[in-house]
């Protein structure tokens, strides 16, 4: 094993003066935890772009590797749990947070933290899946506990060209479900459809701003990672005895509306935490994500880079909502 490692680095210049750059950095960079794990991809999410450029609530700790998605195989460890050659992924809790993160050639976490892949999924397709695909599998999962099926009706996804809306959309349709996508890209439309939609809607038309407690309704479950208006229409708009799964906030974080869609329609509102989820909600996603929600259609969610191109363009690119689906980080 070498003495050092590439990785992209954010350090603090000066006081709010934020640089960021690809480095050689020796190992002892990493932090102290038992498992050393050999990256051989990543995936770029938006709170990963907003550590790159120092946003403290996201990262406080510099200098800092963003990157809160990560495969690869075991180097080291000493938790039993783990031995040298697994193949593992690596999805939130505070990996690229204040933990250096997956946007390097070497990552060392806590063994909690780790999945063992499952049978069925290389570790590109994991990667393509990554926070995104856990995310929008939990909200799935969530709403079927829940009593959710297909034959209540379509689902609304909005914010649909995004990572999660991506996934959202194709695992819904691989599961059975009619797709209504809600974007305010229309170059992403054809993009939609092959993902598996079956109705389309701009942004607008999956809002309505009239006073009523109540709407029409117009889909049976909703997956949202919009919040504001967009998610207050999507509720009141929602079928009886239908259910919400709220992963986001890129509208707005505040909801307001009245009682009435919850207690004269029953709608379920549910909320979506992949960072924080139990170890064991994540393998029976991943597992699932692994079979019978597998997608055909992966690749047509990534776009392929390297930390310079991640570096120069696709941080700023996320942060401008230029980019669609996932970005995959090659790290071999």
């Amino acid at each position: 094993m070498a003495d050092t490692y590439r990785a992209l680095v954010v350090r603090e210049a000066e006081p709010k003066v934020f640089t960021r750059a690809i480095e050689d950095v020796p190992m002892d960079f990493l932090p102290d935890h038992p498992v050393l794990i050999r990256v051989k991809a990543a995936a770029l999410n938006y709170k990963d772009a907003l550590s790159a450029i120092g946003n403290k609530g996201v990262s406080r700790k510099f200098p800092h590797t963003p990157g809160i998605d990560a495969v690869g195989e075991v180097v080291e460890s000493q938790d039993p749990r783990f031995t040298p050659g697994m193949e593992v992924i690596v999805t939130s809790y505070d990996l690229g947070m204040n933990t250096k993160g997956g946007m390097a050639q070497y990552i060392r976490v806590p063994g909690d933290w780790i999945v063992a892949k499952p049978e069925g999924l290389s570790l590109r397709e994991a990667i393509i899946f990554g926070t995104a695909g856990l995310t929008a599998g939990i909200a799935l999962h969530k709403m079927e506990k829940a009593g959710m099926h297909p034959d209540m009706g379509p689902v609304l996804v909005t914010g649909a060209s995004g990572g999660v809306g991506s996934m959202a959309v194709a695992i819904l349709a691989k599961a059975g479900y009619k797709v209504i996508a809600s974007t305010g890209k229309d170059s992403a439309h054809g993009y939609l459809k092959t993902l598996g939609a079956k109705e389309l809607l701009s942004r607008n038309e999956a809002l309505d701003d009239s006073p009523k407690p109540l709407l029409k309704p117009r889909w049976s479950g909703v997956i949202d990672g919009v919040g504001g208006n967009c998610l207050e229409s999507a509720i009141r708009a929602c079928a009886p005895h239908g259910h919400v799964a709220c992963y986001g906030l890129v509208g707005s974080p505040n909801l307001s509306l009245t009682v009435f869609p919850f207690i004269l329609r029953g709608i379920n509102l549910l909320g979506v935490d992949s960072a924080e989820a139990p170890t064991d909600l994540r393998m029976q996603v991943w597992n699932k994500l692994a079979q019978d929600w597998k997608i055909e259609h992966l690749e047509l969610i990534a776009e392929d880079s390297d930390l310079e191109k991640l570096n120069t363009y696709y941080i700023d690119a996320i942060l401008a909502g230029k980019v669609r689906g996932r970005v995959v980080v090659d790290l071999k």
